[in-house]
């Protein structure tokens, strides 16, 4: 069996190439630029007899039919996961668009299953009790990624209660962290590495607003899961354990045994910093470090429950303090650890 994936070279889908390629799949990539580079996500797969990368884009539907030939199942994980743009209609493009382009597709090519990627954002805050994948979103989006991920999921739901023939499933991954690519996609772990270092000490407003933090092997091996038994039509969150923004960083100081002094920025102030940033960011090439959409996003509670998908699918929820050391030793092992390091 071949299987086709989008998003292999981002952080979630390179875990899934690689747990696809343990369990001998052959699959087929698509790249937007071929991976000639060693240090390319997925450079070291260029020679594999169990690898074909495929140059291309989801926004090219004729680069999409020539990546998934053959394929008797997709994956499809590629999306704009930046925190800002300057051309905010580059979320729906790509979120959007691309999800649509894959479906059609797949449709076309007779595939007979997809595993879209979406995330917990979709899903809406939560007001009191975590969020379940059924119960319907209550609160308007905050970002322009979120709203393309709201988007998306409404076009994917369209289609796929179409009588075409694809069976689709979404999964929702929630602030996934671990090993991996340190790109804006791994942004808990790039803030445990500077916490370590001694160059985190924020914490937004009274630190107690919620979020699930999901360990990224558990996150991929629920992708896997859901094409083994999601069914069609459905979404599963992928998530791990709700933590408070205090309760975080207490894990990182009892497990590191190093605690630094943090200090809590009031709403007020971290919007008003964050419309300057965004100010600036419109005004030059600066990007921002935050926007008034991200303030306002972790100001609120993103409790969820994974209830549906351990029955479901199988998923399994690495416990929160083992998935931290073993990001821990990963970090102190590769290096990353001493690119943050700072005295105190």
């Amino acid at each position: 069996m071949s299987i086709f994936i989008t998003g292999a070279t981002g952080f979630i889908g390179n875990h899934v190439l690689a747990q696809l390629l343990e369990g001998g799949e052959t699959v087929h990539v698509l790249s937007r630029r071929v991976p000639i580079d060693p240090d390319h996500p997925i450079g070291h797969l260029v020679d594999s007899r169990c690898v074909k990368i495929f140059q291309g884009d989801v926004l090219d539907r004729e680069s999409l039919r020539r990546a998934m030939m053959g394929c008797d199942c997709v994956y499809h994980i590629a999306a704009f996961a930046q925190n800002w743009a300057r051309d905010p209609g580059i979320f729906s493009a790509v979120n959007v668009g691309g999800a649509v382009n894959v479906l059609r597709t797949a449709r076309d090519l007779a595939v007979r299953r997809v595993v879209v990627t979406s995330s917990e954002v979709a899903l809406g805050p939560s007001n009191g009790t975590p969020v379940d994948p059924t119960a319907p979103r209550a609160a308007p989006a905050f970002t322009a990624y979120e709203q393309s991920k709201i988007d998306a999921e409404r076009a994917i739901q369209e289609f796929s209660d179409k009588d075409n023939g694809v069976d689709v499933v979404i999964v929702n991954p929630t602030r996934v962290f671990g090993p991996g690519l340190l790109n804006e996609g791994n942004s808990v772990t790039r803030m445990i590495a500077l916490y370590l270092g001694g160059k985190w000490r924020l914490i937004l407003a009274n630190g107690e607003a919620l979020g699930n933090y999901a360990y990224v092997r558990d996150v991929a091996n629920g992708h896997l899961l859901a094409m083994k038994h999601g069914r069609p039509g459905e979404r599963y969150v992928l998530g791990g354990e709700n933590l408070s923004f205090n309760r975080f960083f207490e894990v990182l100081a009892e497990l590191s045994h190093c605690r630094r002094h943090l200090l809590h920025v009031p709403a007020a102030a971290a919007l008003a910093f964050s419309r300057f940033e965004e100010a600036r960011g419109r005004a030059t090439r600066h990007y921002p470090l935050i926007t008034p959409g991200w303030v306002r996003t972790f100001l609120c509670d993103w409790a969820c429950s994974c209830e549906k998908s351990q029955q479901e699918l199988g998923y399994n929820i690495t416990p929160f303090a083992d998935a931290v050391r073993e990001t821990f030793e990963w970090l102190s092992r590769t290096g990353v650890r001493e690119l943050s390091r700072e005295g105190g």
